[in-house]
C-alpha cells in the first residue's frame, strides 16, 4: 500500500476514530481534532505539482479482487491533482468555518464522521484508475451527501431534501453502472487508462453508444443538470459548511470529473459534443434565469451553482472538438478546456465564499430572506466587502478571476461556430446566443445578492436576531477565498503552469498546452459580447420589479420538481397496490407465487434448450431402501389427508427420521445424526409453536382450492424430480468429492471429511450462516425488548393516570 492508498483512506479511517474522540473530549470542539486531516493531505498532494506540471503521472497499484478485476489503483495525474487539491484545500477551509458555525450543542461527532466520509470519497472518485473503485467511492459520496444533508433530522425540509438527493444521483449512479459495465466489456479491462488506450477497439464496439449515453446520465445526474438539477436546491437544507462543501467545489464537481476523464473515449461522437455542450448551456441559461426570482439567499446561491455547473459543463463539451483537428485548429477549441479547468478552480473560490458569508448573515441575524435583509453594509463591513469581490467575481466582472473565465468562455463558445464538423457552423450559433443569454442574467443575481443583503435601508426590526459582523472564526475561511480571488485575478500564471496546463494536458493525453488569461484582448466578438451582457443586466436590474412578475407567474405543472412530486406521491401508490395483489401475509399464497415461478421458468428453458436424461449410471435400489421410501411416500400423503395439526407433525418428522436413515445407508452417519438432532429440536418447537396458535384459516376448502393445491403440488414435484434427473444424467465435470478426500489429511488436517468440509473448505459458507442466525437473534431480543419498553410504558402512563386522578 502506497502513500496515496494511505492518504485516499486517512478520511475514512478517522471518520471512525471521530466520534470515539467527541465522546471522550467535549470540552473541546471536535473541529480542531478534525482539522489537522485534510490540512496534512493537502499539503501532502502539494508534492505532487513538479511531477504532474513536468506532463508526468504517478500510478500505484494495489491487488484486491484481481479475480474481478477490481482492484485498488490510483492515478494521479494533472486532472487528479487538481480535484484532489480542491477536495482537500476548500475542505480544511470548510471545517476551519464549521468550528465557528456549529455549537458544541449540535451532534458534532455524526457530522464530522459523515463529512471526513464524503472526503474520503471524492479522493476515491478522482483517484481511482479502476472504474470499479470509481463506482463504489461514487456511490459513497451520495450516501455520505445524504447524512449530511439530513443532519437536522427533525426538520421535515432537511429530510425531503436528502430523500431528493438520495433517489436522484442513486439513480444516476446506477446509469453509471450500466455504462462502466459495458465500457469495461467493450474494452476488455476495467483500468481506466487502458480504456482509453483502447479508444479505437470501444469506438467499433455494439455497446460503445449505450455506454456513452448511461456515463452521461450518471455524470449530469451528480452535477445537477438539467433536468436533473432539482434535488441541488433542496439540499440547501443542510447546514452551510455543507453547502459550501458539497455543493460548490466537490461532490457537484464529480459529474464534471466523470466528463472530463472519458472524453478522450468518447469525444469522437457526435452525440457526446452535441449532448455535452447543450445540456450545460440549457443548465445554465434556465438556471440562471430561476435564481434571479429566489427570495432565499442559499436558494439564490443554489441555482447559480446549477448555472455555474453548466457553464462548465459546456466548455467541457466544445473542448471535445479538438479531438477532430490538429496543430493549431486543435489548440483553439482545447482553450475550452483550460477555461474550464481555471473556471473550476474559479468557482470554488468565490462560491466557498459566498456560502460562508450567508451562513455568517443567517448566523447573524437569524434569517435569509431577502425580502428581510438590506442595509447591513454598515453592520457587517466585512462580510461587505467580501460579498462585492466574490460576487462581482461571479458576474464576470473585472479585475477578478471570474471575469478571466467568463471570457474564455464566450470565446469558446463563439468558436465553436467555426468548426467545420457536426454542423457547428450553422447549428452552432445558439451556442453563444444561448451563452450570451445566460452570462446576462448571471451578472443580475450576482449584482442583486450584493444589493439585497447589504444595500438599501436598514430594518433591524424584521430582523429575528440583532445584527453584528461574524466571529473571527467564521471569517478567517471566505477572507482566504476572497484574496484568492484576486489574486488569481491579477495573477493567473500562479496557476496555469502548476494546475491548469497539466491538468488541460490529462484531459487531451498531450504535454503541449499553454493556457493565457488576460483581461484584455482586443476588440474581439468576447469583448463586445462582454459588453452586451453589462449593458441589458443593468437594464435588467433597474426594471427587475416588472419582468420579475413574469417569471413569478410561471405555473408549477411547467417546473420539474412538480413532475418530481406528482411522481413521489403517485408511485408509491401504484407500487403498494401492486405489492398488496401478491403479498398477501399469507404462507400458502408466496408459496404458489414462488412455485409457480420455478415452475414456468423451467417450462419455458426446457423448451429453449435441448435436454436429455440418462438411466445408465442409476444406482439399484435395494430392498430395505425401497421400504424407507414407501414409509416416506405413506407419510407425506397422510400429512396431505391429516385433520389434526399434530398428526401432521408427527408425520413431516416420520419423513425427516425416515430421510436420516437414508443417511446411514450412504455412509454418513455424522449427518445422519445431525439430521436427528436437527429433526427433533424442530419438531419439539412445532409443537411447541402450534399449540399456541389459534385455529384460524383463511380459505375454505373448497373443491378449487384443493384443486390449485394439487395441481401445484405434482407439477412442482415433477420439475423438481426432472431437474434432478437431468442433472444427474448430464454432468460435465468431475465430482469435487474426490479433491475433499484427496485432501482432507494435507490440507485440512482432519479426518472427519464432513467436519472438515464445514469448517474449512466451506468455512466461509458456514461462518455467514452463523451471522446470519446471530443477526436473527439480535432481531428477536430487539423485538422482545421493545416489547417489554411497550408494556412499562403503558403500566407507567396508567400509574401517571392514576395520580392525576
Amino acid at each position: 500500500m502506497s502513500w496515496i492508498h494511505v492518504a485516499i483512506l486517512l478520511p475514512l479511517i478517522f471518520a471512525i476514530i471521530i466520534p470515539i474522540i467527541y465522546r471522550l473530549y467535549k470540552k473541546i470542539h471536535l473541529g480542531w481534532f478534525v482539522l489537522p486531516v485534510p490540512l496534512v493531505i493537502f499539503i501532502y498532494f502539494l508534492t505532487f505539482i513538479n511531477k504532474t506540471s513536468s506532463g508526468g503521472q504517478v500510478i500505484q497499484r494495489l491487488n484486491w479482487m484481481p479475480r474481478f478485476g477490481m482492484n485498488f489503483d490510483v492515478n494521479i495525474d494533472g486532472l487528479g491533482l487538481l480535484f484532489s487539491l480542491l477536495i482537500t484545500g476548500i475542505g480544511s477551509l470548510v471545517v476551519l468555518y464549521s468550528i465557528g458555525y456549529l455549537s458544541k450543542s449540535e451532534q458534532l461527532g455524526n457530522f464530522y464522521c459523515y463529512l471526513l466520509l464524503f472526503m474520503g470519497a471524492m479522493l476515491g472518485v478522482v483517484l481511482a484508475d479502476n472504474i470499479i473503485m470509481l463506482y463504489l467511492f461514487w456511490e459513497l459520496t451520495s450516501f455520505s451527501s445524504f447524512l449530511l444533508i439530513s443532519f437536522w433530522r427533525t426538520k421535515a425540509k432537511s429530510i425531503y431534501g436528502a430523500q431528493k438527493s438520495l433517489i436522484i444521483t442513486v439513480f444516476g449512479g446506477l446509469s453509471l453502472l450500466g455504462g462502466l459495465i459495458l465500457l469495461s466489456i467493450a474494452g476488455n479491462t476495467t483500468s481506466l487508462q487502458t480504456l482509453i488506450d483502447k479508444v479505437a477497439e470501444i469506438h467499433n464496439s455494439p455497446f460503445f453508444i449505450l455506454a456513452m449515453i448511461f456515463i452521461i446520465i450518471g455524470a449530469i445526474t451528480k452535477s445537477a443538470q438539467v433536468p436533473f438539477y432539482i434535488w441541488l436546491p433542496d439540499a440547501m437544507e443542510a447546514p452551510t459548511p455543507v453547502s459550501a462543501y458539497l455543493h460548490s467545489a466537490t461532490m457537484v464537481k464529480a459529474g464534471l470529473y466523470l466528463i472530463a476523464r472519458v472524453t478522450p473515449i468518447f469525444a469522437i461522437s457526435e452525440g457526446w459534443v452535441w449532448t455535452v455542450t447543450v445540456v450545460g448551456l440549457a443548465t445554465l441559461c434556465w438556471a440562471s434565469l430561476n435564481a434571479t426570482k429566489q427570495e432565499d439567499l442559499k436558494g439564490i446561491l443554489a441555482f447559480s451553482t446549477v448555472s455555474q455547473l453548466g457553464m462548465i459543463m459546456s466548455m467541457l463539451g466544445i473542448g471535445a472538438i479538438s479531438y477532430h483537428f490538429h496543430g493549431s485548429d486543435s489548440s483553439i477549441y482545447v482553450a475550452a478546456y483550460t477555461a474550464a479547468v481555471f473556471h473550476l478552480i474559479n468557482h470554488a473560490t468565490f462560491k466557498g465564499a459566498l456560502f460562508m458569508i450567508t451562513g455568517a448573515v443567517d448566523h447573524s441575524t437569524g434569517t435569509r430572506n431577502v425580502k428581510k435583509l438590506g442595509g447591513l453594509m454598515t453592520v457587517m463591513p466585512i462580510s461587505f466587502t467580501l460579498t462585492i469581490i466574490t460576487a462581482l467575481s461571479m458576474a464576470g466582472l473585472p479585475p477578478f478571476n471570474g471575469f478571466l473565465s467568463k471570457e474564455s468562455f464566450i470565446e469558446s463558445m463563439i468558436q465553436a461556430t467555426h468548426a467545420n464538423i457536426f454542423s457547428l457552423n450553422t447549428l452552432g450559433i445558439i451556442l453563444p446566443i444561448i451563452a450570451i443569454v445566460g452570462s446576462i442574467f448571471t451578472f443580475v443575481y450576482s449584482v442583486r445578492f450584493i444589493g439585497q443583503i447589504f444595500l438599501g435601508k436598514y430594518n433591524p426590526e424584521r430582523l429575528p436576531h440583532s445584527a453584528h459582523e461574524a466571529s473571527p472564526l467564521m471569517l478567517i475561511s471566505p477572507i482566504i477565498l476572497a484574496i484568492l480571488v484576486v489574486v488569481f485575478g491579477f495573477a493567473p500564471q500562479l496557476l496555469t503552469g502548476s494546475v491548469i496546463e497539466p491538468a488541460a494536458n490529462a484531459l487531451t493525453h498531450t504535454n503541449n498546452i499553454t493556457a493565457e488569461f488576460k483581461f484584455f484582448h482586443g476588440f474581439t466578438p468576447a469583448f463586445f459580447s462582454t459588453l452586451i451582457i453589462y449593458v441589458i443586466g443593468i437594464v435588467l436590474i433597474l426594471s427587475f420589479a416588472y419582468w420579475v412578475k413574469l417569471l413569478q407567474a410561471q405555473p408549477k405543472a411547467f417546473t420539474f420538481n412538480h413532475w418530481y412530486d406528482s411522481a413521489g406521491r403517485m408511485v408509491p401508490g401504484l407500487s403498494s397496490r401492486f405489492t398488496n395483489s401478491y403479498v398477501t401475509g399469507y404462507s400458502r399464497d408466496n408459496l404458489i407465487l414462488i412455485l409457480l415461478s420455478l415452475i414456468v421458468i423451467t417450462v419455458v428453458t426446457l423448451i429453449a434448450s435441448p435436454f436429455s436424461i440418462h438411466f445408465s449410471n442409476i444406482s439399484p435400489v435395494r430392498p430395505y431402501e425401497l421400504g424407507i421410501i414407501i414409509i416416506i411416500i405413506t407419510a407425506s400423503s397422510m400429512i396431505i389427508f391429516a385433520r389434526s395439526r399434530l398428526f401432521s407433525i408427527i408425520m413431516a418428522s416420520a419423513v425427516g427420521y425416515s430421510v436420516a436413515i437414508f443417511f446411514i445407508f450412504f455412509s454418513a452417519p455424522d449427518l445422519a445424526l445431525t439430521q436427528f438432532v436437527v429433526e427433533t429440536i424442530s419438531t419439539a418447537l412445532f409443537l411447541l409453536c402450534f399449540y399456541h396458535l389459534p385455529n384460524l384459516n383463511r380459505h375454505k376448502e373448497t373443491r378449487a382450492f384443493k384443486t390449485t393445491n394439487a395441481i401445484v403440488s405434482i407439477l412442482t414435484g415433477a420439475v423438481v424430480t426432472i431437474l434432478g434427473l437431468i442433472a444427474y444424467g448430464n454432468r460435465h465435470f468431475a465430482s469435487i468429492g474426490a479433491y475433499y478426500k484427496a485432501h482432507v489429511h494435507d490440507l485440512a488436517h482432519g479426518k472427519n471429511i464432513v467436519n472438515v468440509i464445514l469448517v474449512d473448505f466451506r468455512g466461509t459458507d458456514t461462518l455467514f450462516e452463523s451471522s446470519v442466525l446471530g443477526i436473527a437473534g439480535i432481531g428477536v431480543y430487539t423485538m422482545i425488548k421493545l416489547k417489554m419498553n411497550s408494556k412499562q410504558e403503558a403500566k407507567g402512563g396508567q400509574t401517571n393516570e392514576q395520580t392525576e386522578r
